[in-house]
């Protein structure tokens, strides 16, 4: 039976288009872009999957399991999440109801464990949504320029790469976000900014240490601009 989908803004049906074997894009006529996991059962009698198409799976040295993909299947899984963003940024949501799946949607790309957002309220950095994190924090924890590895990367205007947070005595843990369960490692801070003027910060932690390649560090980027571009469109209304 095929899949219905309708359109979150006139509530139409939507024509939709296979992407690849685990996306659907969706189109309406009131020109509404939406993008949707393909149904399963499409999934399992899709011809054109192979071996070609499953994930690499990959043993740490502890027997952690890894999922490996090469830079090209990255990079097109990548793409789809910009694209998938660029909608949102762009749409007539709020941005609270913009940044919440969109730390999910990068966390998945990424494939970490934590994603958040802070974003700059005047006088310090408020987080305003977080993958990975207790929700209870959102709205409540908050940094100040210089204050932990997130308000060190304001401060100094630039990203941060930390192997292991627990080293690092700018790491500041917050008991509302119930992080410390986690015992997070590495973390990717990217301060955003526009002119001079601090904006928000886009946060990558991990579990487990790792690195993060050139392509996720300039995908990290490209999100930290669809977040200044969401914020600046909302500011205008």
């Amino acid at each position: 039976m095929e899949k219905i989908f309708r359109c979150r803004k006139c509530g139409n049906k939507m024509k939709s288009t296979r992407l690849d074997n685990y996306h659907v894009k969706t189109t309406c006529g009131c020109g509404f872009i939406d993008y949707a996991p393909a149904p399963s059962a499409s999934r399992a009698i899709n011809p054109n999957l192979s071996k070609d198409n499953l994930l690499q799976i990959k043993f740490g040295e502890k027997g952690e399991l890894f999922f490996q993909l090469d830079r090209a299947d990255r990079e097109q899984m990548e793409l789809i999440t910009i694209e998938e963003i660029s909608m949102l940024a762009s749409s007539d949501y709020d941005l609270d109801e913009v940044l919440k799946p969109l730390v999910e949607k990068t966390a998945k790309r990424l494939g970490v464990d934590v994603c958040s957002v802070y974003l700059w309220d005047g006088e310090k950095m408020v987080l305003r949504a977080s993958h990975g994190l207790s929700q209870d924090a959102v709205g409540k924890a908050s940094l100040k320029p210089g204050e932990g590895v997130t308000g060190t990367a304001v401060k100094e205007k630039r990203p941060l790469l930390v192997a292991d947070v627990s080293e690092d005595k700018r790491y500041k843990i917050f008991p509302e976000t119930r992080e410390e369960q986690y015992r997070l490692k590495s973390m990717y801070s990217y301060p955003i900014f526009t002119d001079d003027e601090p904006v928000g910060v886009l946060n990558a932690q991990t579990v487990i240490k790792r690195e993060f390649k050139e392509d996720e560090i300039y995908f990290v980027s490209v999100i930290a601009n669809l977040i200044l571009g969401a914020v600046k469109m909302r500011k205008r209304r």
